[in-house]
């Protein structure tokens, strides 16, 4: 990503997503997105992207061990979900006095 423009992505943290690309791919059940990261432009998303960690022995897990946790994933691979027209959807932005709003282009409806 160039440095210089801060990207702009419709994606925010707390989002229901599908994935439309990669292992994980599911086009009918949304999941929760966890973290975004738009310098990187990627996405962290519950449940999705898992891999295996090693741990070694500390003091808040003494035992050590394999750990299975999420890991970030290109924001080209998600599509926000539309709950009123249960199903993925593209999104555009109009400005409002507040700020911007976002819209789905299927249902017409404001994403909250």
């Amino acid at each position: 990503m160039n440095k210089r423009f801060k990207p702009k992505f419709n994606i925010k943290k707390g989002d229901s997503v599908v994935v439309i690309a990669g292992n994980d791919k599911n086009r009918t059940q949304p999941r929760t997105v966890l973290a975004v990261s738009p310098t990187k432009g990627k996405v962290l998303v519950e449940g999705v992207n898992m891999v295996t960690k090693h741990l070694k022995p500390n003091a808040q897990n003494p035992q050590g061990g394999i750990v299975s946790e999420e890991a970030y994933m290109a924001i080209s691979n998600v599509m926000l979900w539309d709950a009123k027209a249960k199903a993925p959807a593209r999104i555009r932005r109009e400005r409002t006095e507040t700020g911007f709003v976002r819209i789905s282009k299927k249902s017409g409806e404001a994403i909250k």
